[in-house]
């Protein structure tokens, strides 16, 4: 599968506007480079199909778009509809990791960082290690690198339509292949329940804003977090910018009630934007 956005394409344009002959280019969103032919119509893909320059001037248009180029050499926006919840994702791209646009809400922190950067952050303050608990699933970022550092990822995801966006995002590719992430497709909140007690050393909860998903952020879902986690162990809970003031009182309401829940120590982790909770 060949994914393009204007990252890629603007090196195939100046390409043209040099008369350049062949250049190296990353085809899955900057994971590798290949080397292909430019031409007066266009540029010669793998495969032999010719994109030509008016689908690439398009690409070049809609930065906030990753584009899939079909083996006719036309090209479509890279996105899925969810009809369960009525909600339209997509890839969008960055100068490193794409991250997912909700409605039109990018999922990672994009602004003076990438949402690789972004997500190991959150992973480094949670320490993960033995087994671990990922909420929400996402683009699988958070349990690829927690899977690097531990036993056992478990990871939920709401939505089917997200993981088959996982699917074609090429950085997203470790979540399938390795042996220990285990996906599970349901709503954290009634998933939680079917854990026994005290069965996870480490828990990173990444939810929706809460105006998306506040019963995330509820002290009935702290308290199964409390139930299913070793003594010991530690729960980051993203919250968002702890210097604004909607990120300062949700998590000043939050740290509130992880304290209820019965966590002995709550801290705030501004550089990870969010709360480390520890029982």
């Amino acid at each position: 599968m060949i994914l393009l956005s204007a990252y890629q394409t603007r090196d195939l344009l100046a390409a043209r506007d040099e008369g350049v002959d062949e250049i190296d280019v990353s085809l899955d969103l900057g994971l590798s480079q290949t080397r292909i032919r430019v031409g007066p119509e266009g540029v010669l893909l793998p495969g032999g199909a010719l994109l030509p320059w008016p689908e690439i001037e398009r690409i070049q248009d809609n930065e906030q778009a990753v584009f899939r180029i079909t083996e006719e050499g036309g090209i479509e926006k890279v996105q899925a509809f969810s009809e369960t919840f009525g909600r339209l994702y997509s890839l969008m791209p960055t100068a490193g990791a794409p991250t997912m646009l909700i409605s039109g809400i990018p999922m990672h922190r994009i602004k003076g960082t990438d949402p690789m950067t972004d997500t190991r952050t959150k992973v480094k303050a949670a320490g993960p290690r033995g087994r671990v608990l990922d909420t929400c699933t996402g683009l699988g970022y958070t349990a690829i690198l927690a899977a690097q550092r531990a036993e056992e990822v478990v990871t939920i995801e709401l939505d089917p339509a997200v993981i088959e966006l996982c699917r074609v995002n090429p950085w997203s590719r470790t979540l399938f292949d390795s042996p220990n992430i285990t996906q599970l497709i349901g709503d954290s909140f009634d998933s939680i329940a079917e854990f026994e007690d005290a069965s996870f050393d480490r828990i990173i909860h990444d939810p929706p804003m809460f105006s998306l998903a506040g019963y995330l952020y509820s002290a009935d879902f702290y308290g199964e977090l409390h139930r299913v986690l070793k003594r010991g162990g530690r729960v980051f809970h993203y919250i968002g910018d702890l210097r604004s003031k909607s990120g300062r009182n949700v998590a000043r309401s939050a740290a509130r009630r992880l304290q209820g829940a019965g966590f002995r120590v709550v801290k705030r982790r501004p550089e990870a934007f969010g709360l480390l909770a520890i029982k």
